[in-house]
């Protein structure tokens, strides 16, 4: 009896080891561009789930979960594009964590993801346009829409007083989406906008559009670009004139590179998506634990992308996109029990027996709409050269 049940257990290990499987899931966010400094944290986060997922043996009968980096450049699209083929076509990813900036990652969506039938959960990308985008029911994101963040920023102004703003915003689907979300939440609240600019990124002198802005006048001065690049130079420009001397920042200028500016800063002011979930709080631990920065912007939202992907595997019985696609609302949302960072093994055990989760994860995630989630925000002020957190809304 006892040669037997050992002949039935390694009979049952080779068959498990038999349908395990080497997934990889393609990391595409800007290594190099104007979010470069906020990048190699939230690639972190995500491979943090996926370390996770992989000691824990339980997926798809111990399956392993392995990163495969490339590069969107934040802003050229023929790049993403070409490096998106490369995941697909080259490694074999399973599905995609990004892109990262809206632009990019409209381009990943229809020129790479909806012609392989790949799914992408972007941790970072908030176009409005993005929510009504052809998708095949492949794409979605972890950080919430510009829409929202345009009536977040509204709010806070009007609470600061501030009834007068001009706005520059990086010439991109990503600026332009947030621009026209603010003016419209920010004008039907009764504001004025006394001139509204673009700018290009990668440009060493920035006076020309400092000096539109300034003789415009307003309040204060609304950058709705990117913290590495031409939001930087704008922020610079107006602080060496005197043009300006406080600015909103919304979330593609959060980032602690932006505070090496210096104390030309302090008093300024913006929001980021972010909570104040028990799992926020867990998830900034585990990365301290491994070495990075959990509460750098996108992170939890990195971390909670690829968690989702790989427990919509575990509830499809499957790691192809056209099988798990069907799953990641399922997962994310209630009925079920709370799953928080450092919880995947739970998560994938719940699933494995039949139950049901809902992934909370470390930003609180809540899927709405087109696969996008409800979201929530931080908001920040710059406070003697550090961002202070002054509320969550």
């Amino acid at each position: 009896m006892k040669k037997l049940m050992t002949a039935t257990a390694v009979s049952a290990l080779m068959c498990s080891a038999a349908f395990a499987e080497d997934i990889k899931l393609g990391v595409i966010f800007g290594f190099t561009g104007p979010i470069e400094s906020l990048t190699g944290n939230m690639a972190a986060g995500a491979e943090l789930a996926m370390r996770e997922v992989t000691e824990s043996g339980l997926l798809l009968d111990g399956s392993s979960v392995t990163s495969v980096r490339a590069d969107s450049t934040c802003i050229d699209s023929a790049a993403a594009t070409a490096a998106a083929e490369r995941l697909v076509t080259s490694d074999k990813v399973n599905a995609i964590i990004g892109a990262d900036c809206s632009g990019v990652t409209g381009a990943v969506l229809q020129n790479v993801a909806r012609a392989n039938g790949i799914v992408m959960v972007s941790p970072s990308a908030t176009s409005p346009a993005l929510s009504t985008a052809e998708d095949d029911g492949l794409f979605f994101r972890t950080a919430p829409s510009d829409a929202r963040e345009g009536q977040v920023m509204t709010d806070i102004l009007m609470e600061e007083g501030i009834k007068s703003v001009a706005l520059t915003y990086t010439n991109n689907d990503y600026g332009k989406g947030l621009a026209d979300a603010f003016i419209s939440s920010f004008e039907a609240a009764g504001g004025e906008i006394t001139v509204n600019i673009s700018h290009e990124d990668g440009k060493a002198d920035y006076s020309s559009e400092v000096g539109t802005l300034a003789s415009a006048g307003g309040d204060i001065l609304v950058v709705a670009g990117y913290l590495d690049q031409g939001g930087r130079g704008i922020i610079e420009g107006s602080l060496d004139t005197g043009a300006w001397d406080r600015f909103v920042l919304p979330g593609g200028m959060i980032g602690d590179n932006i505070l090496t500016i210096g104390e030309g800063l302090n008093g300024s002011f913006g929001q980021i998506a972010g909570s104040d979930s028990p799992g926020t709080a867990t998830y900034s631990e585990m990365a301290a634990a491994e070495g990075f920065d959990g509460t750098s912007p996108f992170t939890p939202e990195s971390y909670d992308a690829a968690a989702l992907v790989m427990l919509a595997m575990q509830a499809a019985g499957s790691s192809a996109s056209a099988d798990l696609k069907d799953h990641i609302f399922h997962v994310a949302n209630a009925p079920g029990e709370k799953i928080y960072p450092g919880e995947l093994a739970k998560g994938l055990q719940i699933i494995k027996d039949g139950g049901d989760i809902d992934y909370v994860g470390a930003s609180a995630v809540e899927l709405i709409g087109n696969g996008e989630s409800a979201g929530s925000y931080r908001q920040l002020k710059v406070v003697d050269g550090k961002f202070e957190t002054i509320r969550f809304r």
